[in-house]
């Protein structure tokens, strides 16, 4: 095993002591099946949204209870915990952060109860205006879900911290410098915020004799640093690690990439925490977060919105079926300019490699016949070669060769929009010497991208693709792809295909 010893310092420590480190170790209070069941309760303590839920139903039990002025048909209440439940999930009031504010949560929690009540009085109101209510009952009926669920909420806060205080969880932190060893020092110093490090992923240990900044000169423990993607895998198991702490970008780091989807695999919840104002929060969730002063956001790798997902997968289908079967006479008539101009051979097909890295046949209008399966598989780009007919260089320019990934997206191999998907030989070349790029493979590969929207197709830069592809997933959203298919739409027209 390959690991070093770096410092842990704590509120009254800067120096490290170098130690040799075999083996990230269990924490002390008992091994195995004990510490699971004590990482399980732990978990339910303060790791789950129940407490908002019941807290948020507490709150508008009561202010019905209070502003109802006839029994109301039992299904207003139903619909009304449904409505609320649907509306707070949808705002991230029911995400669980390290720093919960009930301040904060206010104006979400008023502007959510208005638009809940004001829908509820209007249907009621339309249903029999005898269960109508006005407009005073209507803002003491907000106020009063607002407040006490303000409330249950803040109570709700104050038991997790201290749970969490209590029966921290494991996690690792992830960088080298000074930012990596302070993020460290508050985390063992503020148990509140429910992570204890029990191991540090980088390379650098500072000299004994150099002060950690922003630590007071006493000495004290220190963590193992694992050097090797093995470590990380055994740590994580060991010691039952929940969290991952990223003090830069994944894609900032060398191999992060890789170690974030080794985390993600492995289960553990993944954040960024370092210093504001030094990175843009692109694959973060929406609702800023911080540890004592640190920024610090839940890193998202594009899996964890299935609902939406469902939806984007689904209205795939249903456009790329439409688009081939409006595009069918368009199809035919360019299937049989190939065969006319370029012989036998009219669709191409060729592996690329899709999400998760799982290879699959794409389809396209063949353009050049390559002189084998090796220069098909290695040669960059040939819109330049001189062997190729006027047909296929029409087909190349308007992109018409792209139509039949039309039905690798009805297969469910592709998707409309998504990173465009490359042959397992540039994968593999690209990925050694361009950090993310592994990272574009965690959504679906598509016939288009906000990357090609932008003019990188081609012969461009892999490295601006890379930031695009990995800022789409970040940012992904149904309204986005919109967006890109419109560009792309727009493109076509301007005949700039690669």
């Amino acid at each position: 095993m390959t690991t070093e010893s770096a410092p842990v310092p704590r509120a009254a420590q800067a120096t490290a002591v170098r130690r040799t480190a075999s083996a990230v170790r269990p924490p002390r209070g008992g091994t195995g099946r004990a510490q699971s069941l004590r990482a399980t309760r732990s978990r339910r303590r303060w790791g789950s949204p129940s407490g908002l839920v019941a807290a948020d139903g507490l709150a508008l039990a009561l202010a019905l209870a209070l502003v109802a002025p006839l029994p109301w048909p039992p299904g207003v209440f139903v619909l009304q915990a449904v409505a609320q439940l649907l509306l707070h999930a949808h705002r991230g009031l029911y995400r669980i952060g390290l720093s919960p504010s009930v301040l904060a949560e206010l104006p979400a929690l008023l502007g959510l109860a208005l638009v809940q009540w004001y829908v509820t009085a209007e249907a009621l109101t339309a249903y029999d205006p005898r269960y109508g209510i006005g407009w005073t009952a209507l803002g003491c009926a907000v106020a009063a879900q607002t407040l006490l669920s303000c409330g249950a909420r803040t109570a709700v806060h104050r038991s997790r911290l201290r749970s969490a205080a209590r029966s921290p969880q494991s996690a690792l932190v992830v960088g080298d410098g000074q930012v990596a060893h302070r993020v460290t020092a508050v985390l063992q110093e503020h148990p509140e915020y429910g992570l204890r490090p029990v191991g540090r992923v980088g390379s650098d240990v500072p000299p004994a004799d150099v002060p950690v900044p922003g630590a007071t000169p006493c000495g004290g423990a220190q963590l193992p640093v694992l050097t090797t993607a093995q470590d990380v895998g055994r740590a994580v198991i060991q010691n039952s690690v929940r969290h991952a702490v990223f003090t830069v970008p994944p894609e900032s780091a060398p191999g992060g990439a890789a170690l974030f989807g080794q985390f993600v695999r492995q289960g553990c919840r993944v954040w960024l925490i370092t210093e504001e104002g030094t990175i843009t929060p692109c694959r973060t969730k929406s609702r800023p977060d911080h540890v004592w002063g640190f920024a610090a956001h839940v890193l998202d790798d594009g899996r964890h919105r299935p609902a939406g997902h469902r939806v984007k997968r689904a209205m795939d289908a249903v456009l790329a079926m439409i688009a081939l079967i409006a595009a069918a006479p368009l199809l035919a008539a360019c299937a049989l300019a190939v065969r006319v101009c370029d012989g036998p051979g009219v669709v191409f097909r060729q592996e690329r490699i899709g999400r998760h890295g799982r290879p699959f046949v794409l389809l396209k209008f063949r353009t050049l016949r390559p002189a084998d399966a090796h220069e098909s598989a290695t040669r960059w780009n040939v819109s330049d070669d001189e062997g190729m007919s006027g047909v296929g260089r029409t087909l190349r320019r308007t992109s018409l060769d792209e139509l039949p990934q039309l039905w690798n997206v009805v297969r469910g191999d592709m998707s409309l929009v998504g990173p465009r998907p490359e042959r397992p030989y540039f994968v593999q070349h690209f990925s050694r010497i361009h950090p993310g790029y592994r990272a574009r493979h965690r959504m679906p590969v598509g016939i288009t991208g906000l990357a090609q929207v932008n003019g990188l197709r081609g012969d461009t830069s892999i490295e601006d693709r890379v930031r695009f592809d990995n800022r789409y997933i970040g940012t992904w959203s149904l309204w986005q792809d919109v967006c890109v298919l419109a560009r792309t739409a727009g493109s076509v027209f301007r005949l700039g295909g690669s």
